[in-house]
């Protein structure tokens, strides 16, 4: 089966091979890449004390190696499995992992009570509210630095298209809300339409409810892991 994996690049490559192992082609197309902060991550974690909070393991790159082995005893808390073996890569020894998406992280966190100090959530933009604003209503002390940023590779969309249309991919991965929104900026749902019957796998609802209609059949993993999503192939 041949699958077009729209993932930032580092991602995208450990996507590939668990695709080839399994017996697919992955068919490569970053559509975003990560502009990194890494001053402001050495910053957080020089003049912070408490627990650490990631929602994605993007964030882990952003953190200067001099910075961080004075960090590695700070519980931290991973929004699931990959990103929490991330941090166990680091070197982080109280990791904490939730079942990967936002709110179930914040419950983790408020489930462990309140801490001495504030939790330093490292986090990228754009993202979802829904962890801050959970941890807001629960009056859990946090601090949120910004560490990255996801920004549009550029692509020109006639190529994008004719591309499509020579390696017709029969799924298209999709793990966020604004990689899909990008996708669909380049590729016109007729294109779609024009290169054959096409599935979208979508790592959430969330994420399903910007593919536009009519441009494929959709199909929505049982939960918001990498896991889950290829075991719909």
């Amino acid at each position: 089966m041949r699958v077009l994996v729209t993932r930032p690049d580092v991602s995208a490559r450990k996507t590939a091979a668990k695709l080839a192992a399994l017996g697919h082609e992955p068919l490569l197309l970053p559509l975003m890449k990560a502009a990194h902060d890494t001053d402001a991550s050495g910053r957080a974690l020089s003049e912070s004390r408490g627990a650490i909070a990631v929602t994605s393991a993007e964030a882990l790159r952003t953190l200067p190696p001099e910075s961080l082995a004075a960090a590695l005893h700070r519980p931290i808390f991973c929004v699931g499995p990959a990103t929490a073996k991330a941090a166990e890569a680091l070197g982080f020894r109280d990791v904490r992992c939730g079942q990967g998406t936002g709110l179930d992280l914040a419950d983790l966190v408020i489930a462990a009570g309140k801490g001495a100090d504030p939790l330093t959530y490292f986090a990228g933009s754009p993202r979802s509210p829904d962890f801050e604003r959970r941890l807001t209503q629960a009056g859990i002390s946090f601090h949120t630095v910004d560490v990255y940023r996801m920004v549009p590779i550029e692509h020109d969309p006639m190529a994008v298209t004719m591309h499509l249309r020579e390696k017709r991919p029969d799924v298209i991965l999709l793990y966020s809300r604004e990689i899909a929104r990008r996708f669909f900026e380049l590729v016109e749902p007729a294109a779609l339409r024009a290169i054959g019957n096409v599935r979208f796998l979508c790592m959430s609802a969330h994420v399903a409810d910007a593919v536009p209609a009519h441009s494929g059949d959709i199909v929505i993993a049982a939960e918001p892991s990498e896991k889950a999503l290829l075991s719909l192939l």
